[in-house]
């Protein structure tokens, strides 16, 4: 009897607590790297595990792309003053990050943020 209770009080603990298992962003992103780039948001994706911004940006040969920029999980966001409505499509974004490990997907792992047309940033988990 007791182990079945036991059992099932441990099933209901995690049934509730969050996983806070994480994948590696090192696997999909050169950490030790920072690039930079200036583009146009097209949307900002506020959702778990984390939000995601995509914009269009010229690559290093001056194409424009459409870049993903995986930021940090909208609970920790919305700590810092950062809501779905922070960044509206067509706003002009400076941002910082590690770049993907294939070059070809056009993704970044968002370090900073800057909006030049009203001097707004957020960098390394503040919000400036």
């Amino acid at each position: 009897m007791r182990a079945v209770l036991l059992s099932t009080v441990l099933g209901a603990l995690v049934a509730v607590v969050p996983a806070s298992a994480h994948h590696s962003f090192a696997a999909y992103y050169v950490e030790d790297q920072s690039i930079t780039l200036e583009g146009v948001v097209r949307e900002l994706q506020y959702r778990s595990p984390h939000a995601i911004l995509v914009f269009t940006a010229p690559d290093a040969s001056g194409r424009t792309q459409t870049f993903e920029a995986e930021w940090s999980n909208p609970r920790r966001l919305n700590s810092q003053g950062i809501t779905a409505n922070t960044l509206k499509p067509g706003d002009v974004v400076i941002v910082t990050g590690s770049p993907g490990r294939t070059a070809s997907e056009y993704k970044v792992h968002l370090k900073g943020i800057r909006r030049p047309a009203d001097g707004w940033t957020w960098g390394g988990g503040r919000r400036r």
